[in-house]
């Protein structure tokens, strides 16, 4: 399928992790992290550009020898724990902007969601293409016991509905389906990033992954999950 402009890849990378050491590097089912993420990307064959954006040389390094770009360094106070995503892809366009590369797309991709498949991307983009969406967020069901309808909350003591109408909903096949945002695939426009400050702008669209591919890797459990899922695909 062909796009109405270029596609940019940009891969999020920073050196510092407390949740998981070194986690970009760390070997997951024989590959470093990060790899999982440029692999997936240069087989979805989409990106007409594929960026590692990071502040460490060592990932950066690890990035060019994987297939990605490192056209520069990102500066260290967009590197801290703290940092939200949104200065990141900003200071990423501006940077590329500066070269003379002004995407129609952007496929921000976290190494933390290493299951994610080339034909999520595909499928990203086309929706994309053929809505006129300002984004597409991949997203996997809420399981029917965590649906907002039966979540509780404590109130002075006091179990209450967190949702109101929650009370009126005693079968889980009346309650409305829920989704969790998974990490996998972030796909939206560059100028509805630039007008509306926002990755999903005011007309996202989802992209529905299986549980099994919607794996985050924010802890110690999550990357043994993710090494079972793998081991289990053979």
């Amino acid at each position: 399928m062909t796009f109405p402009g270029p596609v940019l890849g940009l891969v999020p990378a920073r050196g510092g992790s407390k949740g998981i050491p070194g986690k970009n590097l760390k070997p997951l089912g024989g590959r470093p992290l990060l790899q999982w993420t440029l692999d997936a990307a240069r087989a979805a064959g989409v990106c007409d550009r594929l960026v590692l954006t990071t502040d460490s040389d060592e990932i950066a390094a690890a990035g060019r020898a994987g297939g990605a770009e490192v056209p520069f360094l990102r500066p260290a106070e967009l590197a801290r724990d703290e940092t939200p995503m949104k200065p990141v892809i900003a200071h990423a366009l501006d940077a590329l902007a500066a070269e003379g590369f002004t995407p129609w797309a952007v496929l921000l991709l976290q190494p933390t969601a290493p299951l994610r498949r080339p034909e999520h991307l595909r499928e990203a983009l086309a929706t994309l293409a053929t809505t006129g969406a300002d984004a597409v967020v991949s997203v996997v069901p809420v399981p029917e016991h965590y649906l907002p309808h039966f979540v509780l909350r404590i109130d002075d003591g006091k179990l209450r509905f967190f949702l109101p109408e929650g009370e009126r909903i005693t079968r889980r096949q009346d309650a409305p389906r829920a989704y969790s945002r998974d990490g996998s695939v972030y796909a939206f426009r560059a100028d509805s990033f630039r007008r509306h400050g926002s990755i999903y702008g005011e007309d996202c669209r989802p992209l529905v992954l299986a549980e099994s591919e919607g794996v985050n890797l924010d802890s110690e459990d999550d990357w043994r999950r993710a090494e079972a899922l793998i081991a289990a695909r053979g």
